[in-house]
């Protein structure tokens, strides 16, 4: 008798060998996965970097606040010609050359200035818009780590079904063809296994190819290609949400949302840009300091040397610039204006795509339930059919479909098993609670050596 259900264990490691390189044998869990990720992941780094970039906005905008202090020195040579009366009255011309040296110190302090004060707002939401786009890539690093590990896990999953499922039709089909031989069986059903066996092994050959493409995927982001990787727990249950509300994942949402909070952040840019626009109507006041050193600067204090010390208040007051004010005032207004309505319009998406998530996220644990209890009814059905069989109450198709709907119904549970995992990731990260906390939690549900 074939006992098909232990040989899904008994030959999961030739499902792996398949794929195997020569001598590879390490293994990999989830939080080894993205610790590898955090160093290897392209588009992570990339974020790594644009953020640096990012944190320069506001010490860029700040910089407008503080003093500017300058150094300045010059050395040139000069050669004149010089004509003036001698004591006679007549022109009398001379060819002085002289050397004039100046050094200068010079500090300017911003006192008042609306354009100044709108670019370190601005400063600051860039920044802070930097850091949010930052988070939701940290986010998005985990849900697309996952997503590629169970891609991974559930194309070898289904390989090690198909390979068990080949083995027991190759079985099957030894036995019929000595069944025949004996005059006890019959050409149909060893026809039959044989037309089984032929779209099981054409199943094999397109799972490997997938999972090839997985494992690929992931081992761009990893930076190494992982093999073995941790199985589910036994005894995975798909625990019903914590937070089962709707209304306070929408609360969430609202708190923590990076598209929502980057959105807030491009107002508060529109707005201090709205203010910077309004400084072409105001005054600027600057407090000027000077030292100044001079040797021989001109021909009038030739082979004289001073010092200049001044301190001063300069007050710029604009009066006409061909109605460009007006101009950037209206269009930054409007900009202003858009900036809010986008943020309006990415509040409701946020919050459609959440409730899609925590509706998939719910389904989910029903699903789960009840493809364990399908796959225990095609368990129990394929023992009733074998048994059948011996009695003469069925026949061998009907072994045939019963071992086909086992290995639907175990396929089917493996992807509501991952599905799962990866919808409870996407909810929390529509909402912007999606860590390594989580990560951690899902990690949980895999085993070294499963």
């Amino acid at each position: 008798m074939i006992d098909f259900t232990s040989l899904v264990t008994r030959h999961a490691w030739l499902a792996l060998a398949l794929l195997a390189p020569a001598g590879q044998i390490s293994g990999m869990g989830l939080m080894t996965a993205y610790e590898a990720a955090l160093r290897h992941d392209p588009v992570y780094l990339a974020a790594v970097a644009e953020n640096q970039a990012g944190q320069q906005f506001k010490v860029i905008g700040r910089a407008g606040l503080l003093p500017k202090l300058d150094y300045r020195y010059a050395n040139s040579k000069n050669k004149a010609t010089l004509t003036r009366p001698d004591g006679a009255g007549l022109p009398n011309t001379s060819n002085p050359e002289y050397t004039s040296l100046s050094s200068s110190f010079s500090l300017r302090q911003t006192l008042f200035d609306l354009d100044t004060f709108a670019r370190y707002r601005q400063g600051l939401a860039q920044t802070n818009a930097s850091d949010a786009q930052f988070a939701s890539q940290g986010q998005e690093l985990i849900l697309r780590l996952v997503t590629a590990y169970t891609d991974v896990k559930y194309g070898q999953d289904q390989l090690a079904l198909l390979v068990a499922q080949r083995n027991a039709l190759a079985e099957q089909m030894r036995a019929n063809q000595m069944k025949l031989e004996h005059g006890e069986g019959s050409k149909t059903d060893v026809l039959e296994t044989e037309a089984k066996l032929d779209v099981a092994q054409a199943e094999l050959i397109e799972t490997q190819d997938q999972v090839s493409t997985a494992r690929y995927t992931l081992a761009a982001m990893i930076g190494q290609d992982a093999l073995h990787l941790d199985g589910l727990i036994d005894g995975f249950t798909a625990r019903p949400l914590i937070i089962a509300v709707f209304a306070d994942w929408q609360e969430i949402a609202n708190n923590n949302n990076t598209d929502i909070a980057a959105g807030q952040f491009a107002v508060d840019l529109a707005e201090a840009e709205m203010k910077k626009s309004l400084a072409g109507y105001t005054p600027r006041v600057e407090l000027n300091v000077t030292y100044t050193r001079s040797s021989s600067e001109t021909l009038v204090t030739l082979e004289q040397d001073s010092n200049l010390r001044s301190i001063g208040v300069e007050v710029v007051v604009p009066l006409f610039s061909g109605g460009r004010v007006t101009a950037v005032a209206r269009q930054a207004a409007a900009n202003r204006d858009k900036a809010k309505l986008d943020l309006e319009a990415t509040i409701s998406k946020v919050m459609i795509e959440l409730r899609n998530q925590f509706n998939a996220a719910r389904s989910n644990i029903t699903k789960v339930a009840a493809l364990q209890k399908s796959v225990n009814s095609a368990t129990l059905l394929l023992q009733a059919t074998r048994q059948s069989v011996q009695g003469g109450v069925r026949v061998n198709l009907d072994v045939l479909n019963a071992q086909q709907r086992l290995v639907a119904a175990q396929r089917d549970l493996a992807q509501a098993r991952y599905n799962y995992l990866v919808g409870l990731l996407k909810l929390r990260m529509v909402a912007g609670i999606l860590g390594v906390d989580v990560l951690h939690q899902v990690a949980g549900y895999f085993s070294a050596g499963q």
